[in-house]
C-alpha cells in the first residue's frame, strides 16, 4: 500500500492526514457516562501501550477521569483513524462489560497534526501536566506516560 502524502475527510470534525506526521488526539466520555474509575483508566492505559512500537510510536499520553490525550505517530502505512478506532473500541468494550453495557466514548474525537518540534514539546508538557492542573493537590498520577517521577 503506497503512502499518501496528504488527505482530508470529514465526519462532524475535519480530519487531515499527512505522511509521517505526529498527531495530538483527544477523545471524551459520552454524555451521561460517569467518570472513569481507576481500574477503567488502567484498561485504557493498557490498550494504549499494547501496540506501541508496532502500530504507532507513542510520544506521550494521559488518561484522565473523563477524557484521553495521546501524542502518537503511526508507523508505516498505518492510518490514525484505524489506530484510534482500535483503542476506543477495545477500551469501550472492556469498560462497558464492567458497567453492564452502554456507549462509553463520544462518537467523534479530535486530532491535530503537530507542526514542529516546538509544538511537539508544548503538547508533551500539556499532556504531562494535565492531571496536576486539574488536581493540584496530587504528587503523582498513575495514568500518564512517560512518567514524571
Amino acid at each position: 500500500m503506497a503512502s499518501e502524502s496528504f488527505r482530508a475527510y470529514r465526519r462532524r470534525l475535519p480530519h487531515w492526514r499527512t505522511a509521517e506526521a505526529t498527531y495530538f488526539v483527544t477523545w471524551r466520555l459520552a454524555a451521561g457516562q460517569r467518570e472513569l474509575a481507576p481500574p477503567e483508566r488502567t484498561i485504557v492505559m493498557t490498550a494504549i501501550r499494547h501496540f506501541e512500537g508496532q502500530r504507532y510510536d507513542l510520544v506521550a499520553f494521559v488518561v484522565m477521569n473523563d477524557h484521553v490525550h495521546a501524542l502518537v505517530r503511526p508507523i508505516g502505512d498505518r492510518r490514525l483513524e484505524d489506530i484510534v478506532h482500535s483503542l476506543r473500541s477495545y477500551s469501550a468494550h472492556e469498560i462497558a462489560r464492567g458497567r453492564g453495557g452502554g456507549r462509553i466514548w463520544q462518537d467523534e474525537y479530535f486530532d491535530r497534526a503537530v507542526r514542529d518540534e516546538n509544538e511537539t514539546n508544548e503538547k508533551i508538557a500539556y499532556i504531562l501536566n494535565n492531571p496536576f492542573k486539574r488536581w493540584p493537590e496530587i504528587d503523582s498520577y498513575e495514568w500518564v506516560w512517560p512518567c514524571q517521577n
